[in-house]
């Protein structure tokens, strides 16, 4: 699949670590970091204004706690890949982030290659999660609680266009490959997206993949 250079804004209150990651994301010529804050509050700001391709956010932020940006992010229906990026391994988090709407999970001792090759994961659609926890977030998508009312998922609401864009989304490709296999410009899928995200009752592309492979089964 054709690799086409995705947006960066990172979210993370540790200068060095924000240093070293942008060094190790410009080794290659897929990325770009649009930008960058160590402040909660300026990152919901930023990911507004920017509407990156991808959200890379600390959990343990100094102002705001990392779950609650994610949380008023999806409430915003910013339509970025956000990647929770941390130290916390403890399945509380894992489990949070996933139902408040995280597309992936990835620890910071993961080795510099495996972070390059999840981004371009990322870039192209892919679900990523750390090895390390990818049993406590499989486990919970099959034998999580069950809520005592489902949320409606009913694509009938969607129009022509949002119809041929979730199949897409579905499918794992990227908004920037979306656009260009229905020749459409990107930011106008980006409002496609928002819309079936709020007609369907979905937080982020797993949690929709997740159910579209569940009802097919």
């Amino acid at each position: 699949m054709e690799q086409i250079k995705s947006s960066i804004l990172l979210i993370d209150d540790h200068p060095m670590l924000r240093n070293g990651v942008k060094q190790l994301i410009h080794t290659v010529n897929y990325f770009e970091i649009v930008g960058e804050t160590g402040s909660g509050i300026e990152g919901i700001k930023l990911a507004e204004e920017l509407d990156p391709d991808i959200i890379l956010l600390d959990i343990n932020i100094h102002d705001v706690n990392g779950l609650d940006i994610l949380r008023v992010l999806r409430e915003k229906n910013i339509s970025s890949r956000i990647i929770m990026f941390t130290v916390s391994n403890a399945k509380e988090d894992i489990i949070t982030a996933l139902k408040i709407g995280a597309d992936g999970y990835l620890l910071k001792d993961m080795e510099p290659e495996d972070f390059i090759k999840a981004l371009q994961d990322i870039s192209i659609g892919k679900v990523i999660m750390d090895d390390a926890i990818s049993h406590i977030i499989l486990n919970y998508m099959r034998h999580g609680d069950e809520p005592t009312t489902k949320p409606i998922h009913d694509v009938s609401l969607l129009t022509p266009r949002e119809h041929e864009i979730f199949h897409l989304l579905v499918q794992g490709l990227s908004n920037k490959l979306i656009a260009k296999d229905l020749d459409i410009v990107e930011s106008t899928v980006k409002v496609h997206i928002k819309s079936i995200f709020k007609k369907l009752n979905f937080k982020s592309r797993m949690e929709m993949t997740v159910w579209y492979l569940q009802s097919k089964e």
